[in-house]
């Protein structure tokens, strides 16, 4: 049987060692297979990716690999980028909110590594296997609304695939790769929250998913760019393609 239950931290400063604090948190607490899912914005606070709100552009534009699309309202502008993490998100994840006055958040440096270090910890202080995954807020095309998802993870099986294999008639699945991170994410965020100050939650249930800390970690489940239909933002797509049209245009005979 699944269950998932949200554990209160102290808040986090940079320099703390998170491991120890998450560890003092849960002892007595953890069994065997279970999955930790740890907010990215006590991670990014223990590493000391915190920086000025006043540069929160400028930090931006240094986190962006990609422009994916742009957008003005009346609030300003919204960017919509690939980041440093292989992630397309707005603002390159750079988030003011939890943190304090003043300042905002980048995200971890390379979430995989920090969930590595996380899992490799836990498992020697508590001997027992376990998974961790890093999780953060992103929005989905053609959806309203936000979830949660796995930008970091170590100890676990990201994707859970099922080609190959048979549905419930019989039929063959050919197509059907499940993103068991994400899914163990947003379960977790249902009660974690955004303003309980319970930045961890213990999903249980899943043992199946646990394994060796020397699995893909959620870079993988990026998308690799050849397989992507939808690399730019319809504005972008279309002066793209005007472009292109120009200059084919001026080459022609």
């Amino acid at each position: 049987m699944l269950s998932v239950f949200a554990v209160a931290l102290p808040e986090i400063v940079p320099g703390d060692d998170l491991a120890a604090l998450i560890g003092d948190a849960l002892d007595g607490q953890l069994e065997p297979g279970d999955i930790l899912a740890v907010t990215s914005k006590i991670v990014s606070k223990a590493e000391g990716r915190v920086i000025a709100a006043s540069d929160r552009e400028d930090a931006i534009t240094a986190e962006t690999v990609r422009i994916v699309a742009t957008r003005e309202h009346p609030g300003g502008v919204t960017r919509i980028v690939e980041n440093r993490q292989g992630l397309v998100m707005a603002a390159a994840g750079v988030d003011a909110s939890n943190t304090p006055e003043g300042t905002v958040l980048l995200l971890p440096e390379d979430p995989d590594a920090s969930a590595l270090a996380l899992a490799t910890a836990l498992r020697a202080r508590f001997r027992l296997e376990l998974g961790v995954v890093i999780t953060d807020t992103l929005g989905r095309p053609w959806r309203q609304g936000q979830t949660d998802a796995a930008i970091g993870a170590a100890g676990i099986h990201v994707l859970d695939d099922l080609r190959g294999t048979s549905d419930s008639a019989g039929r063959r699945l050919d197509v059907t790769v499940a993103a068991v991170a994400d899914e163990i994410a947003s379960a977790a965020d249902l009660v974690k929250g955004k303003t309980s100050g319970m930045p961890v939650a213990i999903v249980r249930g899943l043992a199946n998913l646990v394994g060796p800390l020397d699995l893909p970690g959620a870079r993988s489940i990026a998308r690799p760019s050849d397989e992507d239909m939808f690399r730019l933002g319809t504005a972008e797509a279309w002066a793209a393609g005007y472009r292109e049209g120009l200059a084919a245009r001026a080459e022609a005979p």
